[in-house]
């Protein structure tokens, strides 16, 4: 029997199969290469949040916060044509940078894609290492309930067949 990781950016078993979201998550990794310090890549964050498109208000709700981050995290999913859509937000910059940093990454991808592959990125960048415990597990709170969504999803897409 399989057990679940406890970095859930790391799955359990690989598919071997280049896709989308592996090359989604190179471009992260050379976007964060040309930053020589945390610095400029914690400044990287705060622009990538402060891109991410406004969350409706009728998903600031004690529903869609993420248990398990210090500060406020919201995450929305839907799955359209077979691909999942995550709109999030958080009342903290930094945080607000993470969170629209897994959205970049699982955005547009099936539930078996972000259940089957590996979030590289995460160590390669290395955001959990340059993060306080707090943020840190905030960050794994975050993947954790992408993940739940693309399971919730994917049950769903199995029970229509």
């Amino acid at each position: 029997m399989l057990k679940p990781s406890p970095e859930p950016w790391k799955c359990s078993h690989k598919t071997g199969v280049m896709n989308d979201l592996r090359e989604a998550q190179k471009e992260i990794v050379e976007e964060f290469s040309i930053f020589d310090d945390w610095l400029d890549k914690y400044n990287y964050l705060i622009e990538l949040g402060n891109d991410l498109p406004e969350l409706d208000p009728a998903y600031k709700t004690s529903e869609y916060l993420i248990n398990g981050c210090q500060s406020k995290v919201w995450l929305h999913a839907d799955l359209k044509e077979g691909k999942m859509m995550f709109k999030a937000d958080s009342d903290a910059i930094i945080v607000r940078g993470i969170v629209a940093l897994l959205v970049k990454a699982l955005n547009g991808r099936t539930p078996e894609e972000i259940l089957n592959n590996e979030l590289f990125f995460i160590d390669e960048i290395g955001l959990r290492q340059n993060l306080s415990p707090t943020r840190s597990n905030g960050l794994l709170a975050m993947v954790k309930k992408m993940k739940l969504y693309a399971m919730a999803y994917q049950a769903q897409q199995q029970k229509k067949e």
